[in-house]
């Protein structure tokens, strides 16, 4: 026998849970909000209220910058009359720190769907038709709901190149729960703002680290100049930059002993003993055993879910929010989008989610803010000549 809903959402990161406790709340609607069990590393049967940005991404990782600037700030200390004295880094203490605040905001956030009236389910939810949702919890049983309307809020993951030994590298949902801080060498592989940020917080905690990307300098899409910036203040701070370089293999010769292979625009191969390969290197929009294929659901040539203005599909009474859909991969987007979709859904109030001059941000050291069109962007899109101008400041220490 199957329930009846006016709203099944499927995952509970931080569009979906926007969607299910606005539409909850303020129309007074049934909602079920399905996610797999709790876990920092996600799989195919793990995930986790809070989703990426809670559970293993933004809030883990600016804990873990945070942390790496304080070896900054006891170098500096020094010229102001302090001791000299480091107090050394237990990262034991970090990760459990970090763990500890991800659960609790894992717990808040199953606290705040059932504040706000939603039922939150814990398993596998599946799409039988464009109103039956399917879901299988941890122990192999399943029920069947029946709903109005569906959203897909399952956001996205991380993926490694497919290379030879990429099985021994990690991701970024891997470094954030290391158990030991690596003694030898670090190789981060990509030149995005998960590669820059990784290279910053090992860099900080004292790693020797290296940073390999394609491009002549990272951060491709950002404007040139922070773009030369940021390698330049990387390159000061002690990281190893490989630009212009390509990964061909990772060899394990022992526990925590990689060798790694890179060749670069010439053609030239040379190698790199150390601990760790992480590959920053893209994510994937997470569409796996959901169902959508059978549905009719269309979707992109990258396995992103193809919407309308409005997040609806090409099937009446299927949405699909956040990065799944692979617009701007942005935790307050996916938080305007979870709004927006509620509003027109159930609120009798039609609402396109406003994707212009949305703000982001690097945390590099020190961070890189963003809004507006690049002087690339500009020059592209704008008719007659544009002005730019530049200004640089020193710190005062």
């Amino acid at each position: 026998m199957s329930e009846e809903y006016d709203l099944v959402t499927i995952g509970a990161g931080s569009g979906g849970v926007r969607a299910s406790r606005w539409t909850a709340a303020n129309y007074g609607k049934k909602v079920a909000c399905i996610e797999l069990p709790f876990g920092f590393v996600s799989s195919d049967s793990v995930g986790g209220a809070g989703g990426t940005c809670v559970i293993r991404g933004c809030v883990p990782k600016k804990l873990l910058v945070y942390g790496s600037a304080f070896q900054d700030d006891f170098q500096d200390a020094v010229g102001f009359g302090w001791g000299s004295q480091n107090p050394g880094l237990d990262w034991k203490k970090l990760i459990e720190k970090k763990s500890a605040e991800v659960q609790r905001l894992n717990a808040t956030y199953g606290k705040i769907l059932a504040g706000a009236g939603v039922e939150h389910i814990e398993g596998r939810g599946k799409l039988i038709d464009a109103h039956t949702v399917e879901v299988t919890t941890a122990d192999g049983s399943k029920k069947t709901l029946k709903s109005k309307e569906v959203l897909i809020a399952t956001g996205g993951s991380a993926v490694k190149l497919d290379i030879p030994g990429a099985e021994h590298g990690i991701t970024s949902d891997h470094a954030l729960a290391l158990e030991e801080f690596p003694e030898k060498e670090i190789v981060i592989l990509g030149g995005g703002y998960i590669a820059v940020e990784f290279a910053g917080i090992f860099n900080g905690m004292g790693a020797k680290t290296h940073l390999v990307y394609r491009q002549p300098t990272p951060l491709r899409g950002f404007d040139h100049e922070c773009r030369d910036q940021v390698a330049e203040n990387l390159a000061k701070r002690g990281v190893n930059i490989h630009p212009r370089c390509n990964p061909v293999k990772i060899e394990k010769r022992g526990e925590g002993d990689l060798l790694f292979t890179l060749k670069d625009h010439e053609g030239k191969e040379s190698t790199i003993n150390c601990a760790l390969v992480m590959f920053a290197t893209g994510r994937k929009p997470n569409i796996a055993n959901l169902g959508l294929e059978d549905v009719g659901v269309k979707m992109k040539s990258n396995g992103a879910i193809e919407v309308d203005e409005h997040s609806r599909t090409n099937v009446p009474g299927v949405w699909a929010i956040g990065d799944v859909t692979d617009r701007i991969n942005l935790t307050p987007v996916a938080l305007m989008e979870g709004m927006a979709f509620s509003k027109t859904a159930f609120g009798d109030e039609p609402t396109v989610p406003d994707h212009k001059d949305v703000a982001s941000a690097v945390f590099s050291q020190p961070p890189l803010g963003t809004v507006g069109l690049s002087e690339e962007d500009a020059i592209a899109t704008l008719s007659g000549p544009i002005d730019v101008y530049v200004a640089k400041f020193k710190p005062m220490k």
